[in-house]
């Protein structure tokens, strides 16, 4: 005994808050264990009446609420003990406190700071260049305009289409496959585009299916 005593010292020195729960549970055990080993191996009618079945349920019962209310409490106070244990291990640490930055003023100069502008871009030679050109559709219904060639300066080219046929055409601007502008399809009347060119090689066409593929269509150089 005198050396259980001192093995389980330790133990409950270095957590004194669940000695309570210890002992409820270990009074929890005994008791199980005397009613079912040394009372009831020897005594096999035990519980021999109803009161006897109630003295051994009551006693059960206030043991098991006994360790179940010791578990939480000390589990709180551990829960307790061990948030004032970090708290005071932070407020322990020791602050380091960093240097105030080091603010170097910088003598101003009299001499003027010379500024480099951004030089403008050259403007295009063919930035202020205007071509107006006409073009017609057969006023008989046939598909095709009256000219398969149109040149014109480098710049802001329009192309005025006159549709007097009944049949709706349209004529559209395109570099190789991108078209650049169109007119809207229309028949009776005259309508503009106008887009902006580099010197190169484009197309015109009829817009409308079928109508290219039929011959309205043509080249348009720019220079």
């Amino acid at each position: 005994m005198h050396t259980l005593a001192v093995q389980l010292a330790p133990i409950l020195g270095a957590e004194k808050s669940k000695v309570p729960f210890y002992i409820a549970g270990g009074l929890l055990v005994a008791w199980a264990l005397f009613v079912s080993l040394v009372i009831g191996m020897r005594r096999s009618d035990f519980p021999a009446d109803t009161s006897q079945q109630r003295g051994v349920m009551a006693i059960s019962a206030v043991l098991v609420l006994a360790a179940v209310s010791t578990a939480v409490l000390t589990s709180g106070g551990a829960s307790s003990s061990e948030a004032a244990s970090s708290t005071a291990t932070q407020s322990s640490a020791p602050t380091v406190e960093e240097p105030p930055a080091s603010t170097t003023s910088t003598a101003s100069t009299g001499t003027p700071t010379a500024t480099t502008g951004t030089p403008a871009p050259p403007s295009s030679p063919a930035a202020g260049n205007t071509s107006s050109l006409k073009l017609a559709a057969n006023p008989e219904g046939q598909l095709s305009y009256d000219t398969k060639q149109l040149s014109a300066k480098a710049g802001s080219v329009t192309i005025t289409l006159t549709n007097a046929s009944p049949v709706e055409h349209n004529v559209a601007i395109a570099e190789g496959a991108k078209v650049l502008g169109s007119t809207p399809t229309f028949a009776g009347a005259s309508k503009p585009v106008t887009v902006t060119l580099k010197p190169g090689k484009y197309t015109f066409y009829c817009t409308v299916p079928g109508h290219r593929q039929a011959g309205m269509e043509g080249a348009l150089s720019v220079s």
